[in-house]
């Protein structure tokens, strides 16, 4: 049965965030999908997550604020037919210590729990490249063959955002998993597959060495930047308080509210000024410098980094505010990107609500999913579920 709006697919979001493959699968087309629960342990993203999505769920009842491991989905009370959600990725995370005993590589396990109470028709994990390498992705793997998910069948592939028209090169492993009832319901007989890029990197060419015709060229930043004022008028949110999920906290503040600056010193002025488009820390003269960055003259080559006008953005992290963190200095501007502007780089709407601090709400930003990436799963799953009758 196709899903309509009447008959919406219903989807869980677990380590939910801020609601980006939410709102990747909610802009898809409207009564494709209904978010009937989520669950998320910072109680700030997930009140961002209840402040857009709650109302749909039924109420902010439905938008647990906890730990998954003390969350019983039995309360959902409906049929659930997709799992969406991105376990923690610190633990396998090259900006981490890479700690294969950190706890938080566990918390798939609890994702697994979920998916054997709700038995959904299909299941969807987003994760860092690292987590293909990992010893849990190995058992994830092998539970589908001999264990405790053998009711499903795994198909996992690295997608790079900008394939998919995000302007922002971020890559991340997609598990798609499909019930084997489903597929013996669909005409093909094949699990789910992932979605066809529909956008290439300017240069890359086919097998034959002719340029793809079909795709349009990678989306640059400029798509966002050319949008924002080059200006920003303060460094501050504005004095609003909320209480979505029985906690006060700053809040909500509609994504056009967040074009905020910072107060950066005169030395740090100079920094940014004197790096060009494109340009680094390599591209300081000495006396601008630090003795560290001197005599390591390899190594990260977006530190201090100044993004490009014509090509995406580099991943967009949780401390982008940081210039010393990455490449974060705005392509023309000499000032880091807002926060206004990584949410449009992420693919969040204008009109979207958020809720915490500052230092919250880029947390919120940094770890979300980018929006257009999560719009082309859902297209792909939704059409594939329509095939199978579902």
């Amino acid at each position: 049965m196709t899903a309509t709006s009447t008959n919406p697919i219903r989807i869980v979001d677990l380590f939910a965030g801020c609601g980006g493959l939410t709102q990747g699968f909610h802009s898809l087309e409207r009564g494709h999908f209904r978010t009937v629960g989520a669950v998320e342990l910072d109680v700030a993203a997930a009140s961002t997550y209840a402040a857009n999505f709650a109302a749909e769920a039924g109420g902010s009842d439905h938008v647990y604020a906890g730990d998954i491991a003390e969350w019983d989905p039995a309360g959902l009370g409906s049929e659930v037919e997709v799992i969406l959600g991105g376990p923690p990725c610190q633990g396998f995370s090259g900006l981490g210590k890479e700690d294969p005993n950190d706890p938080r590589n566990k918390l798939w396990t609890e994702y697994v729990r979920v998916v054997r109470a709700l038995q959904p028709k299909v299941f969807v994990i987003e994760n860092v490249d690292r987590f293909l390498k990992s010893r849990e992705f190995e058992l994830l793997d092998a539970s589908t063959r001999e264990g405790e998910l053998r009711d499903y069948v795994l198909r996992t592939k690295l997608l790079n955002a900008a394939d998919y028209g995000v302007p922002q090169t971020r890559r991340r492993v997609i598990v798609l998993a499909t019930h084997r009832d489903v597929i013996a319901s669909h005409p093909s007989r094949m699990p789910l597959g992932h979605p066809a890029a529909t956008h290439r990197k300017p240069d890359k060419k086919g097998d034959d060495g002719t340029l793809f015709a079909p795709m349009e060229s990678w989306l640059p930043s400029s798509v966002v930047f050319s949008t924002t004022p080059p200006e920003t008028e303060t460094t501050e949110l504005p004095d609003r308080r909320c209480d979505f999920l029985g906690k006060e906290l700053p809040g909500s503040f509609r994504t056009v509210e967040l074009h905020i600056g910072r107060n950066p010193t005169p030395h740090s002025l100079r920094r940014y000024r004197a790096i060009p488009e494109g340009g680094n820390r390599h591209s300081l003269p000495d006396e601008l410098s630090t003795e560290n960055w001197i005599r390591h003259r390899s190594g990260s080559g977006d530190v201090m980094g100044r993004l490009w006008w014509d090509r995406p953005s580099v991943t967009i992290r949780t401390e982008f505010y940081k210039p010393e963190k990455g490449r974060y200095l705005h392509p023309k501007a000499d000032r880091p990107i807002t926060h206004l502007e990584a949410a449009l780089l992420q693919g969040f709407p204008l009109d979207y609500r958020w809720v915490g601090t500052k230092v919250q709400i880029a947390r919120q930003i940094g770890n979300a999913v980018p929006v257009g990436l999560a719009r082309a799963i859902a297209g792909e799953l939704h059409d594939y579920l329509s095939e199978a009758g579902s």
